[in-house]
């Protein structure tokens, strides 16, 4: 698919791996939607780069719906990115003091981690299947993150793993619930990315974590989320697949 001329929403626009995917895209020739939550970030960067920003709560229809049509209002929605976080809660399943890890924390973390990613999914795929099939009957492509930890989660990450690994088994089927309409499903599995998010505890966690990579020893960049995303976009044979991105690194246990 050609991104050049595309509109395009990338949920989780103003977060280290959303900024990059945004100015990716928009470099690329994209007609780019950023829809967050982080109001001041959002506008700044709208107007850096003369693009649009729609305040957008990823658990909510309504607000999910008010940013595509947004980027509807811009041309025919092809591309959908979705790398929106929210609050996650962690523990063992059984503390020690014997007490069970809390039913809300899961609840919550499921909630941000997964039924919003399947939330944007739905209802990107529903604005992209409504418009007109491009060369070879290519509508869209959605591109959703999950996290090597949907595979091998840490002592402490269930209800974090169990969201992304939910995202993992949506995957597939997304592609194939979506085939007959010409949009394609592809989900990024990153390891440790180093975004700004981590502010003055970056430099410790690339100590912590990067010589725990096998090659290239260092921690992730967001440009490299934004490259892989956008060669997704443009490679229409890459469909109903997660990628890792995680320099051959495998969570251990702790």
């Amino acid at each position: 698919m050609q991104i050049s001329g595309s509109s395009a929403i990338v949920v989780g626009g103003t977060g280290g791996l959303g900024e990059a995917t945004v100015r990716r895209l928009h470099a690329a020739g994209a007609k780019v939607v950023v829809a967050d939550v982080a109001d001041d970030k959002g506008k700044e960067l709208a107007t850096e780069l003369g693009i649009r920003y729609v305040h957008t709560d990823a658990t909510d229809e309504d607000s999910v719906l008010a940013a595509i049509a947004e980027a509807e209002s811009l041309g025919p929605l092809r591309i959908s990115v979705d790398t929106h976080g929210g609050p996650a809660s962690g523990g063992r399943l059984v503390g020690k003091d014997g007490s069970p890890l809390a039913l809300d924390g899961f609840r919550t973390t499921i909630e941000f981690y997964l039924t919003a990613v399947f939330n944007v999914l739905r209802l990107s795929a529903a604005a992209m299947a409504k418009t007109e099939p491009l060369e070879e009957g290519g509508r869209g492509v959605i591109v959703n993150t999950a996290s090597i930890a949907g595979y091998e989660g840490q002592i402490g990450q269930l209800p974090y793993s169990a969201a992304k690994g939910g995202v993992l088994g949506m995957t597939l089927v997304a592609a194939r619930d979506l085939s007959p309409l010409g949009i394609r499903v592809v989900t990024i599995a990153p390891g440790t990315v180093n975004t700004p998010a981590y502010g003055k505890s970056a430099d410790k966690l690339e100590q912590y974590w990067g010589p725990q990579v096998p090659f290239p020893k260092r921690m992730g960049r967001s440009t490299e989320y934004a490259q892989l995303a956008q060669s997704i976009i443009e490679n229409d044979y890459l469909n109903g697949e997660t990628i890792r991105l995680d320099g051959a690194l495998r969570f251990p246990p702790k």
